[in-house]
């Protein structure tokens, strides 16, 4: 048999080798912790663990650096990652991009946790700017009611409530009720930790670093980027407003230049 017909067949019954994304929309790529509810129980404190917040940080800046990202953004154990409208990595091959972007998230936090763990990834395409400020105000407003959710669901386990009847507590309740709850409890939810009710953001941004000029071995000052960790992230409008600074730095500069940092 033929060597190259053999591959020429094999490779067409790679049904998806040819799909790539669509030219000139914005990529997000969104991926999720695959069985991270049994993984976090009893490693993790609830409703909120810094250390696994740091984990999911750590994960989503080293996507935003080595995918050349504009912008990340992770709350629970989800993380959306903003990709050029004209990125070209992998020749924007789907299979590519998902399975690499989830290898990557997958070993990254593995290897700081110190066991194996999985995502999975999913591409979302904005047709322009507004449906990307769209889709991240959407998952913000996801991480908010998370929040919410959560702080009342394990706030009456604390009170000796099972999990079905914390379940059937909660069950159609709405925010005001929620936030009642937990009033109840003295807990004011507006005054927790923004990165808890709002997510964290990952974006470049520059610094000034002392060096020395090779050519005449004097000190010299360099631009670099370096990876922003934002835990105090605005809401609606304002956030928008953010994102569109980003977004605009982005597209001009490139997203990662010569001479990025990103630090640990």
């Amino acid at each position: 048999m033929d060597l190259k017909d053999l591959d020429q067949r094999m490779r067409s019954l790679e049904y998806f080798r040819s799909l790539r994304l669509v030219p000139a929309c914005w990529p997000i790529i969104r991926l999720d912790g695959r069985g991270f509810s049994r993984m976090t129980a009893g490693r993790f404190g609830k409703p909120f663990d810094q250390r696994f917040r740091d984990l999911m940080v750590s994960t989503a800046g080293a996507l935003l650096a080595e995918l050349q990202g504009i912008y990340a953004y992770t709350m629970s154990d989800e993380i959306s990652l903003l990709l050029p409208r004209d990125w070209a990595l992998f020749d924007r091959r789907l299979e590519k991009v998902v399975s690499i972007s989830a290898g990557l998230a997958s070993a990254t936090f593995s290897q700081a946790l110190g066991e194996a763990v999985h995502f999975d990834s999913r591409i979302w395409l904005g047709a322009d700017v507004s449906l990307v400020l769209e889709y991240f105000r959407w998952r913000q407003a996801e991480a908010a009611s998370n929040a919410l959710h959560c702080w009342c669901y394990w706030t009456l386990r604390k009170t000796g409530k099972s999990a079905v009847e914390a379940s059937r507590l909660l069950k159609g309740q709405s925010a005001a009720d929620q936030n009642e709850l937990l009033f109840r409890q003295g807990i004011n939810f507006n005054d927790l930790p923004r990165w808890q009710r709002r997510g964290v953001g990952l974006y470049w941004e520059p610094f000034e670093k002392q060096g020395i000029d090779p050519r005449t071995g004097e000190a010299a000052v360099a631009t670099r980027r370096r990876i922003k960790t934002d835990r105090e992230l605005p809401m609606k409008d304002e956030y928008g407003r953010m994102l569109l600074g980003i977004i605009a730095t982005g597209s001009e500069t490139g997203a990662v230049p010569k001479g990025s940092d990103f630090p640990p």
